[in-house]
């Protein structure tokens, strides 16, 4: 899952670059420019993106460092 997710941070890298899209003048709904709705899109992609990374590839030593050091900072009050 880990080189799924990096390949799709990857993907969103290369597709962000949107030099195809520069000229064009079409609304999307009738009233939103369709580079605005481009990125847009980008961005929930993104956010579904980094979503996946923390649910599934966070590194959880990490989290158990945290929990531990706050569980002796309590036992030491």
């Amino acid at each position: 899952m880990k080189y799924i997710v990096w390949g799709l941070i990857l993907f969103l890298v290369v597709i962000h670059q949107d030099v195809w899209n520069w000229g064009n003048d079409r609304l999307v709904l009738g009233f939103i420019p369709f580079t605005l709705a481009y990125h847009a899109g980008i961005s929930i992609a993104a956010s579904v993106v980094w979503f996946m990374a923390v649910t599934f590839i966070w590194p959880q030593h990490l989290e158990d460092e945290v929990e531990a050091s706050t569980d002796t900072e309590e036992g030491a009050v």
